[in-house]
């Protein structure tokens, strides 16, 4: 094998359509574009989304509400998820560097933790948000709550 004998695999290449060059190509005259009308013409161009007169789909289906760009959207974490984590890993405090270690949130996530579960353990707890169960029930067994 030389440089100059590789040539492709056949059939891997097809020659391209050589249109308006002749009657004898089977592709003179009309070019392929049929007889008359806009579409034969040079030029010619459709609305985008035109749909030939009929109701076009962006007409045709609602939109309903709307997307709210400042939602904030929490990852929930229960305080049984943090009783469990102290209590393997021999924890005292939880921030969100901990959470991500774990692999319980990652880092773009905004933490919200909730009141479910039951917590024995004494937390310093530093995320982004608490529902007021879950202050409540960290502060009575003695941990301390941090908003990030």
């Amino acid at each position: 094998m030389k440089l100059h004998t590789l040539k492709p695999a056949e059939g891997s290449i097809k020659s391209r359509k050589r249109i308006g060059r002749g009657q004898g190509s089977g592709r003179g005259g009309t070019s392929t574009r049929g007889h008359k009308g806009a579409k034969s013409r040079s030029g010619y161009k459709t609305k985008l989304g035109f749909e030939g007169g009929q109701m076009p789909l962006q007409r045709r289906v609602p939109k309903f509400g709307f997307k709210n760009l400042n939602k904030v959207v929490y990852k929930p974490i229960n305080l049984n998820v943090l009783q469990d984590l102290a209590a393997q890993h021999n924890l005292e405090t939880i921030t969100m560097e901990t959470l991500v270690n774990h692999g319980l949130v990652s880092r773009k996530d905004v933490v919200k933790v909730l009141g479910s579960g039951e917590l024995t353990a004494k937390l310093n707890v530093s995320v982004h948000s608490f529902s007021a169960s879950a202050v409540e029930a960290i502060e009575k067994v003695g941990g301390t709550v941090n908003k990030l």
